[in-house]
């Protein structure tokens, strides 16, 4: 079959390939517009050289030379072995000449003229090839005549009998092959290649070859006995079965305890031999897949066909050594000597050894005490933190969660950082009316963006330039994104291209899994945004909740203990770094709140260590509940005022006239400042302007450190909770105390075990597939997969990373480190730590290999250590369970962007990001006319031209002098 590629090959009527005067059967049903297929006919001689092939569509003639060549058909001389089991898979050597001009051979079993089953085989050189032998169909051959059956091939009961095990080969049968008879069944083989009708009728072309295939019963092995376990002892395996050697050698049987092999040394007829690996392997299958016992599985494959799960494997001992007796006397004289210096040591170290397993006592009844009281303090904090949240939940289900606005979601993801982007400028300049050269020439380069061959080459040409930095690839990817979002389809088509690109550069490095590991190139910024897009209505309707969830768990839990308000530190963190160290005496105030606008009194919990910032902003979060942070009133447009009864009103502040400052440091205010009590009432007032805060400009609040500007000058330092000491202090106490944090280190573990259901909760919410899962992500997985095969990357292990580093590494962890690009919440930074841990843990639970953690390993690993098998296996099945999902068609995910587009495109005008665009293109503008004049396509589309007329519309110039 010749395969003829092109264009426009399907545009006539009448079709018709002829190989000089041979006719070529055009197959009418595979030709499209770029190819058709047709079968060759006979040959009048034996070598003949085409010299033209010749293409006919309606009156037009197409010719081309040199096409083919035909060769003498192929023979057989030889084949071995001739005899098979039942169930096929036998390789089968087949010797003869002119094999390789076969496009698929096949090696047929047949009675008289039927052929009952064929396998493909691998052509290996131009006289050689390699056949499976095709397995007998029980049921097939039952329907032969009887008289048939048991005259020429045997009886129907045996053949009934091995049919059992035909299928998988996984059946046992543990009958005696009573009296050492064998039935056989003898079939002829024969050959389809191609229309060589000679090689399919061998006793009639070939009557000197041995073509007849004898069959035998499949072989039976037995199962270990009792619970299917064997026990190890350092002895060669033996493994019990009948016809074991009708049709195999050594060779052919292969035994694997878990992923190892068993090396044969003896295969007779009832049993064979294997000499174990000296090390237990890993409790799996020949697979790799995990076996249910935690021991690795004894399986044996005898061909390709049959395979045999016959236990599994567990070592007892440890394989024996033998010395020589010199070694035997060296190490009797050593052993002597050691015991005599250990006994002196020993009567030396004794009454130190009882002291120190005195103080070991002590410290492991200290140790217990903590864990006891860990365990408490964790399940006080969990019944606490789970009524916020049940409250939370509840006020969800009416109000929702605090969502950004489409608009300001991708400003966030696309832009971080950027709160007055020129995007934002660009609108106000359209609604003013200004039109000039310089829009017209923006509207001419808008078109060559969405012109593809132009795009890809002044992405290629762009990155292509030292002095373009990984800075600017990610505005370029951005602004791109901005252009695309009224035309979501064509943006996809760019960036599967430059995805395939970069497919294609990493697999032929030597890591190929490091890719899009780090945001390196415009694609890989793309993809983010890409999913940014596609994933918003699953991040607001579905994801967003558990994540709202998480975050207000931890900020609860954070902000339940001391947080030190100048270093962020707290008592209660999952980041060793930002862990309070040092044993802070607080008391928890209940304060009751009064507001004009509330029927009644609002208890809110404070700390009597907080600041007063620290109170208003736990006080607004209590009175504004799930309510966006941009609708809230800032801690800076209000005053907490403390109604005293009879002492009338105060307005409490961070700092005030009663401040001190002692040696140049000047403590925050705090509530034991004033020595606010339990049950005060207090209020929230407008900000009212004294003389101090007039004259001293004071912020403080929880995303920046405390500034007093008025005092800075004067060298005044502020603290709150932990004074920092200074260098020269140097005393015991101090010593000591600074001698023993890691004490504190356990309000991890208090920190963690409290909120990790929420952990669990969320991370099973992401990495669960259900029906609310955009198509974007099947259809970026599959062309992953796709990619991943057309390379030849075999190692799993490789695509894996793939899809890691596209969603839970590149678009998760994003959002879990930086919820508020999604949510209109605060993020303190002693949340953002807390959140980098979580993020973290994702990255630990995507990666394939093990991590080996001891006692220097930082505390953010260690900390949900255990709890990482656990989540990576969630991460493959996620992976398993979208492979599963129909294929998302490109038909299917060009509607799917196209209704992203419909909702979304009139929130930018794709103007201000081609202006940005084009600052890029006037920088490198040499470089890029010479990429595409590289580029034949573009050189073909005068795209060089066409931007070359931009520049001269931008100048005022006629576009015709360009």
């Amino acid at each position: 079959r010749l395969y003829i590629s092109g264009s426009n090959l399907n545009v006539g009527s009448n079709l018709s390939v002829s190989l000089d005067n041979l006719p070529c059967t055009v197959d009418k049903t595979l030709a499209s517009n770029s190819q058709i297929s047709c079968k060759t006919s006979k040959a009048t001689i034996p070598k003949y050289n085409v010299s033209y092939l010749i293409l006919k569509i309606d009156n037009a003639t197409l010719r081309i030379l040199d096409p083919f060549n035909y060769t003498e058909d192929p023979t057989i001389l030889k084949i071995s072995p001739l005899k098979s089991f039942v169930s096929g898979g036998r390789n089968v050597m087949v010797t003869g000449s002119n094999l390789h001009a076969v496009q698929q051979p096949r090696m047929a079993v047949f009675y008289e003229s039927q052929i009952l089953n064929e396998t493909v085989c691998e052509v290996l050189s131009s006289s050689l090839m390699s056949c499976p032998s095709p397995p007998i169909n029980a049921e097939a051959y039952r329907q032969l005549p009887s008289s048939d059956r048991q005259k020429s091939y045997g009886k129907d009961n045996h053949i009934g009998g091995a049919g059992s095990s035909m299928g998988h080969g996984t059946t046992y049968n543990n009958d005696q092959d009573a009296g050492g008879h064998r039935d056989e069944w003898r079939f002829r083989i024969g050959f389809a290649m191609d229309d060589v009708s000679s090689v399919l009728e061998l006793p009639r072309n070939f009557p000197l070859l041995h073509s007849d295939l004898v069959y035998v019963p499949n072989p039976q092995l037995h199962r270990f006995d009792g619970d299917g376990v064997k026990l190890y002892k350092g002895e060669l395996l033996v493994i019990e079965g009948n016809n074991l050697r009708l049709a195999s050698t050594e060779s052919e049987v292969n035994v694997t305890i878990g992923t190892q092999p068993c090396n044969i040394t003896s295969l007779a007829m009832n049993q064979l031999l294997c000499s174990p690996p000296e090390v237990q392997p890993s409790g799996t299958d020949e697979m790799g897949r995990w076996t249910d016992n935690g021991l690795p599985m004894v399986v044996v494959r005898i061909g390709s066909n049959l395979r045999y799960e016959v236990g599994f494997m567990r070592y007892e001992v440890a394989k024996t050594y033998t010395f020589p007796p010199e070694a035997v006397a060296g190490l009797a004289a050593g052993a002597l000597a050691v015991v005599v210096l250990s006994a002196v040591i020993l009567l030396v170290l004794r009454h130190k050894s009882s002291q120190a397993e005195r103080e070991y006592k002590r410290i492991q009844l200290q140790m217990d005490d903590l864990e006891k009281s860990v365990r408490i303090e964790c399940k006080q904090a969990f019944a606490e933190l789970q009524t916020v949240v049940t409250d939370l939940t509840n006020d969800l289900q009416s109000a929702g969660i605090p969502t950004l606005d489409h608009r300001s979601y991708i400003m966030k993801v696309f832009f971080p950082g950027v709160y007055d982007h020129p995007l934002l400028q660009d609108n106000k300049l359209k609604n003013n009316g200004i039109y000039s050269n310089y829009e017209v020439a923006m509207s001419q380069f808008e078109q060559l963006i969405l012109n593809k061959s132009f795009l890809v080459t002044f992405i290629n040409t762009l990155e292509g330039q030292k002095s373009f930095t990984i800075r600017d690839r990610v505005n370029v990817a951005s602004l791109l994104m901005i252009v695309f979002m009224g035309r979501l389809e064509y943006g996809t088509d760019v960036l599967r291209t430059l995805l395939l690109q970069l497919i294609e550069r990493s697999a032929n490095s030597k890591h190929p899994q490091l890719m899009l590991r780090r945001t390196e190139s415009v694609v890989e910024k793309m993809l983010t945004n890409w999913l940014a897009l596609s994933m918003y209505d699953y991040l607001r309707d579905y994801a967003g909740s558990s994540l709202f969830l998480l975050f207000s768990a931890i900020k609860h839990q954070v902000e339940k203990g001391p947080v030190d308000a100048v270093t962020y530190d707290a008592r209660y963190s999952l980041f060793e770094a930002r862990l309070l160290r040092e044993q802070i005496d607080y008391e928890v105030v209940t304060i009751q709140v009064i507001q004009e606008d509330q029927d009644e009194k609002i208890h809110c919990r404070v700390n009597d260590c907080d600041t007063i910032s620290q109170v208003k902003s736990k006080i607004l979060d209590t009175l504004y509940k799930n309510t966006p942070f941009s609708l809230r009133p800032s801690i800076h447009d209000v005053d907490l005022e403390w109604r005293n009864g009879r002492s009338g009103h105060l307005i409490l502040a961070d700092e005030d006239m009663t401040t001190k400052t002692v040696n140049g440091w000047r403590q925050i205010n705090t509530l034991r400042h004033y020595n606010v009590k339990d049950s005060a009432v207090m209020s929230l007032v407008m900000k009212q302007n004294d003389s101090f805060s007039s004259n001293c400009n004071v912020s403080l609040n929880s995303m920046s450190p405390i500034v007093s500007h008025c005092e800075l000058e004067q060298g005044i330092k502020y603290w709150h909770l932990v004074k920092p000491e200074d260098e020269t202090i140097g005393q015991p106490k101090d010593i000591y105390h600074k001698a023993i944090p890691e004490i504190f280190l356990t309000r991890l573990l208090s920190t963690k075990g409290t909120v990790e259901k929420f952990v669990e909760d969320f991370l099973k919410t992401i990495l669960t597939v259900n029906e609310a899962l955009p198509p974007a992500v099947k259809w970026l997985f599959d062309l992953l997969d796709e990619a991943a095969h057309r390379h030849g990357i075999v190692d799993p292990e490789v695509p894996h990373a793939w899809k890691s580093n596209c969603l839970p590494l590149r678009f998760w962890v994003n959002f879990i480190k930086n919820p508020d690009f999604i949510l209109d919440v605060q993020k303190t930074p002693i949340v953002d730590s807390c959140l980098s841990v979580i993020a973290q843990t994702l990255m630990d639970a995507c990666s394939t290999s093990e991590h080996r953690l001891g006692k220097d390993s930082p505390s953010n690993k260690l900390l949900f250590a255990r709890d990482i098998p656990k989540y990576r296996r969630k991460v493959l099945e996620f992976y398993q369970g979208i492979a599963l999902q129909p294929k998302v068609t490109d038909q299917e995910i060009c509607v799917a962007m196209q209704a992203l587009s419909l909702a979304h495109s009139s929130e930018f005008e794709p103007s201000g990001a081609v202006k940005e665009l084009y600052v890029y293109a006037a920088k490198y503008r040499e470089q890029v006319l010479m990429g595409l004049e590289g580029d034949l396509h573009c050189r073909k589309l005068h795209l060089s031209h066409k931007l070359l007329n931009v520049a001269c519309t931008l100048e005022g110039e006629q576009t015709s002098m360009c």
